[in-house]
């Protein structure tokens, strides 16, 4: 029996589209405004001020849109998160060439990059713990929008606790109570609700990943980030 293909998603659509194809356009500019945070956090670890981090995210973003950020990667073969520090990093490099340029251009001295920025490795667990929430706030609001829909969005913010949660549960009897139902009931809406999270998760980091093989590890490599365990 033939399995089934992997429907392109996002990122599969931009590996696969040659040129400014229209529908690759809107798939790159859908998944950067997705993914503007962790970009931010990365610039931010670097530069270390929030205003600067952000201005030169919209430069970076503003290239890759046009085309100019992301040439020479081969995008067939890369996840997005990946794809994308690597095309920051070549965008900072740059920009720090070019004002060290200019200048030595003007008779003035420059401190090199190396000796302004945070440890690399330390700013890429920041960029990859960035990402990893973002994932995670984009699969929540999957999930809240499916809910709302099936006019469920009190019983999803009764039991949102136990998704995201905490250390302070509230007793499953209390939400019970409150949404009517036995606890029993209760229990079983939890479980679904879990399992409708993480097929949002899945479902959202599909979108990043160039084959459906790669999904599992990628959500592997999500949970060790937000456990702050090596992969």
């Amino acid at each position: 029996m033939n399995s089934v293909p992997f429907a392109p998603t996002r990122w599969t659509l931009v590996a696969q589209a040659q040129g400014q194809d229209p529908a690759a356009v809107a798939a790159l500019s859908e998944l950067c405004a997705a993914y503007y945070a962790p970009v931010v956090a990365f610039l931010r670890a670097r530069r270390g001020d929030e205003d600067s981090a952000r201005e030169l995210a919209h430069e970076f973003f503003a290239r890759v849109l046009a085309g100019g950020a992301l040439n020479g990667a081969n995008r067939a073969r890369g996840r997005f998160r990946s794809y994308l520090l690597g095309a920051v990093k070549h965008f900072l490099a740059d920009t720090h060439d070019r004002t060290v340029a200019e200048k030595r251009g003007s008779g003035v001295e420059h401190t090199s990059l190396d000796e302004a920025a945070h440890p690399p490795v330390e700013d890429e667990r920041v960029f990859d713990r960035q990402w990893a929430l973002t994932v995670i706030a984009r699969a929540l609001e999957t999930t809240e929008a499916e809910l709302r829909d099936a006019g469920k969005a009190v019983q999803f913010t009764v039991l949102k606790p136990w998704i995201v949660g905490g250390a302070d549960l509230p007793p499953q009897a209390a939400s019970a109570i409150q949404l009517g139902l036995s606890e029993g009931a209760v229990k079983v809406a939890i479980h679904r609700l879990r399992q409708r999270f993480r097929e949002a998760i899945k479902t959202e980091i599909a979108q990043t990943v160039p084959e459906s093989t790669d999904i599992d590890d990628e959500l592997r490599h999500l949970l060790a980030v937000l456990l702050n365990c090596p992969r």
